[in-house]
């Protein structure tokens, strides 16, 4: 692999992020919601139940929804690149379409994984405490990997799409579902057998499961079994990108 192409892709990708403040401020916008709104709202009900404090219990869902939608509106960059021409000039260059699909990837999951990060940062401020510093290293891992997974799922997307729109409506109707039925928002535990098979199949689910775990000390399924599903699932998801990226049109 020719790792000039994959910088210059990654690098891309970080520059179109940090120079645009107001889609930074803007995607702060549905985590903090969520963070005031039912963090403090269903805190009191949640405690009164016998669960707990809910911000603690809440943020790494808030952090993996923050991922979740950064990366997967990353594909949208694909459609408007070969609109205005970039992707052609990008695909007719002397390098393989592995390297530019993994250049994109690696950008657009760097990308959500700051996301993540500042999100992190700003629930330190209304009372969120994780467990332990090592615990932080290895959160760091899942963010990658759940903002990997869903920007090459993002990208697969873009690829059979030509138009920004039906790509936005598309998301939508695949953000929602990943999101409310991935455990964010509450406990996998004791849920009906039709919606804990829904989980259990939900890749998200695992995201949010070992954030949790490797910042609070509550997995779920395990760290260790959240950690490889999450990988294998990320491996399949990059080979799908690829084949189909492979094929894309300019």
């Amino acid at each position: 692999m020719q790792l000039p192409v994959i910088y210059i892709l990654w690098l891309r990708q970080l520059k179109r992020y940090v120079r645009s403040r107001a889609r930074i401020v803007g995607s702060l916008g549905q985590p903090l919601l969520f963070l005031i709104a039912l963090g403090f709202g269903l805190g009191p009900i949640y405690e009164q139940a016998g669960g707990g404090n809910y911000i603690q219990f809440l943020v790494p869902g808030v952090i993996a929804m923050s991922i979740l939608f950064t990366a997967m509106f990353t594909g949208i960059e694909l459609i408007w690149d070969r609109q205005f021409g970039f992707l052609k000039e990008t695909m007719v260059a002397p390098v393989s379409r592995l390297d530019i699909i993994i250049g994109r990837t690696l950008g657009g999951a760097t990308v959500a994984t700051l996301q993540g990060v500042i999100v992190f940062v700003i629930t330190l401020f209304v009372g969120f405490r994780p467990e332990s510093v090592l615990g932080l290293l290895l959160s760091l891992v899942f963010m990658v990997l759940i903002g990997t997974l869903f920007t090459a799922l993002g990208t697969a997307v873009a690829c059979k799409l030509k138009d920004m729109q039906g790509f936005q409506l598309i998301m939508n109707f695949l953000i929602m579902p990943i999101f409310f039925l991935s455990g964010a928002l509450f406990p996998l535990e004791g849920l009906p057998k039709a919606l804990a098979v829904v989980t259990r199949i939900n890749p998200l689910a695992y995201g949010v499961d070992g954030l949790r775990g490797a910042l609070i000390n509550q997995a779920h399924f395990g760290i260790g079994v959240d950690l490889i599903v999450l990988s294998v699932i990320t491996a399949g998801m990059l080979w799908i990108g690829t084949y189909l990226f492979s094929k894309i049109e300019a």
